[in-house]
């Protein structure tokens, strides 16, 4: 192959938007012969120019690199040559910087402009992440070598000096710009509130909290003020865990921060607000919902995390077993009908009912959802959002729905005889319908809409099946150890001895992988309760739920209680979890 011409890099103004064959000719990168050979090869068999250029041995991979960041506007940078000031590298703290693989090196504090360096030109994410994370009117990136790149993170951000939140918290304590403001109570004006949440050493906690949060998995963050404190917690896998707490009086700074993120009304702090940040962590679409609550003593603010890459929207990943998985899909096979999900909140209804769409997501079929919030988006559904405040309630949402000719409709909860009554209404069209209540077990669930005013004829002409479920903590599998329970916690199960035999118990002793708590992850035990002749007979004579359990059972409903029995013979969960979330049936 011929030498390359010398490489003379052109502004970028000229390359913006350019073809990328165009942009590497511009950059005396390619020549066009070379060009023409990878054009004639994409016809034939597909793919990204540029890779079949790099695989020709054209062109580097940083040259692509340096091209396609070219085509989107970004300049190149030499970190190598960059003497970067220790007030720029403390902007970012080392979890930032090496999750989303960004230098800091120019910082305009008046036009609130930070310049960073990139290694990945795809990596345009780092970029709205961190204006929202540090409240920056502007980021401007440039793209810089692998290479550079970790070397600049091995010199600014060294592993062994990731920050601890113990840490921030001490340099929170030792600022003497925040500590004016303690034993201030709420008797601080905006332009201070400002003035707090806009310091460094406020920013880096709340981010690491968040970035925290988010690797452990956790579904929700409590920062709550309380009158000599200010709490922060994680709750993971259903528990709540307390943080180190930082000093009271930045509870308004942080609370205040969050609200700036969320796009909310940093000065109204009488009502409740609710709002959402949407973040990309390393790909990864991550969505905050944030909910703001005066109290006594400041705002409660709590977020729930919504990972959308980690939640299993399949039907094999949710815990049902076997026999459960073939009932539940037959039921879903219904030309109409309503399936209800029932249990309390937190008991991963909402996860089980998206699987269940996901699976009948299909071209030809169309799926309506109503919902309050949307948790999460999936292609091919029509997913409305639920107002109350405006007069959209799950009950109008419904009725508009019958005039868009859908095969099947999600209603977020029935929660009023109106919903319920359309609801039935959809069925009795042809119409399969899944919705959710909160019940303790399957055959409650019939009560509760007698007590709402349905009328048993309507119950039993509509309704083909009731699931109930509860989710129950996994053993850690790093450090799942066997034993022998006591004769009192076997009868806490409600078992005999002899039940038990030689069966073996795990639990789980405590290590750094599920952070010495013996669980890491969960998953769903379920009791399936479909209807047949003599339980709608049942109905139409207003028979008591245990009547209607009992009957259940002889038909062979596997209970939420023998559900997590099988689970902890299978060694998959402990006797306490089981104990914990389910309850003994009479």
């Amino acid at each position: 192959m011929a030498d390359k011409p010398k490489f003379k890099m052109p502004p970028v103004e000229q390359l913006r938007g350019r073809q990328l064959g165009r942009v590497l000719i511009k950059m005396n990168k390619l020549r066009r012969q070379q060009l023409d050979e990878a054009l004639e090869i994409q016809k034939q068999r597909r793919g990204p120019l540029g890779s079949i250029l790099v695989e020709l041995g054209h062109i580097s991979e940083d040259e692509l690199n340096i091209a396609l960041a070219s085509q989107a506007g970004i300049g190149t940078v030499d970190l190598s040559k960059q003497d970067i000031a220790p007030e720029v590298i403390a902007v970012l703290t080392a979890t930032m910087a090496t999750t989303y693989r960004v230098i800091p090196y120019e910082l305009d504090k008046d036009r609130k402009t930070l310049s960073i360096a990139l290694d990945n030109p795809d990596n345009f994410v780092a970029t709205d992440d961190l204006k929202t994370l540090l409240d920056l009117k502007n980021i401007k990136a440039a793209l810089c070598t692998p290479a550079e790149m970790q070397t600049a993170l091995d010199r600014y951000y060294p592993e062994g000096e990731q920050e601890s939140i113990t840490g921030l918290i001490s340099e929170l304590a030792e600022d003497e710009d925040l500590a004016k403001f303690q034993g201030r109570g709420d008797s601080i004006d905006l332009a201070e509130v400002k003035e707090m949440m806009e310091a460094n050493p406020v920013k880096k906690l709340l981010n690491l909290v968040l970035m925290q949060a988010i690797k452990e998995k956790a579904s929700d963050v409590h920062f709550e003020p309380f009158e000599d404190e200010f709490k922060m917690r994680y709750r993971i896998d259903g528990v709540l865990y307390e943080m180190v707490p930082p000093p009271r009086y930045v509870a308004m700074a942080i609370s205040s921060r969050i609200k700036v993120m969320a796009n909310l009304d940093i000065a109204e702090r009488r009502l409740p607000q609710d709002g959402r940040i949407e973040l990309q962590l390393r790909g990864r679409p991550i969505d905050l919902r944030v909910s703001v609550l005066p109290t006594m003593f400041g705002e409660s603010v709590v977020l729930r995390v919504l990972d959308r890459s980690n939640v299993q929207l399949s039907l094999e990943k949710i815990g049902m077993r076997d026999d459960d998985l073939n009932l539940f899909r037959q039921l879903m096979g219904k030309p109409n009908g309503i399936i209800i999900n029932t249990g309390p909140t937190g008991s991963g209804k909402t996860t089980t009912l998206y699987a269940a769409l996901s699976e009948l997501n299909d071209p030809e079929v169309k799926i309506l959802t109503a919902e309050d919030p949307v948790e999460y988006d999936i292609d091919g559904l029509v997913q409305t959002q639920v107002r109350p405040e405006v007069g959209l309630t799950f009950g109008r949402c419904l009725r508009s729905f019958l005039r868009q000719d859908p095969d099947i409709i999600l209603v977020g909860e029935v929660r009023d005889l109106e919903t319920a009554q359309i609801s039935v209404q959809a069925s009795l069209t042809g119409h399969l319908v899944f919705t959710t209540l909160h019940t303790n077990d399957a055959p409650s669930a019939i009560a509760r809409l007698l007590d709402l005013g349905m009328e048993p004829f309507l119950i039993t002409a509509t309704i083909e099946a009731i699931v109930a479920q509860r989710l129950v903590r996994r053993i850690c599998t790093n450090c799942k150890t066997d034993y022998r329970p006591t004769e009192e916690q076997i009868m806490e199960l409600n078992l005999k001895p002899e039940d038990v035999g030689d069966r073996v118990f795990y639990y789980g002793k405590g290590c750094d992988y599920c952070n010495n708590t013996g669980y890491r992850g969960r998953l769903g035990i379920y009791e399936i309760m479909s209807l047949d002749d003599n339980m709608r007979d049942m109905i139409m004579n207003r028979a008591s739920t245990d009547v209607l359990r009992r009957q259940a059972v002889k038909r062979g409903m596997r209970t939420l209680r023998e559900s997590g029995i099988m689970a902890i013979f299978e060694g998959v969960t402990s006797l306490d979890e089981v104990v914990r979330e389910t309850i003994v049936e009479e």
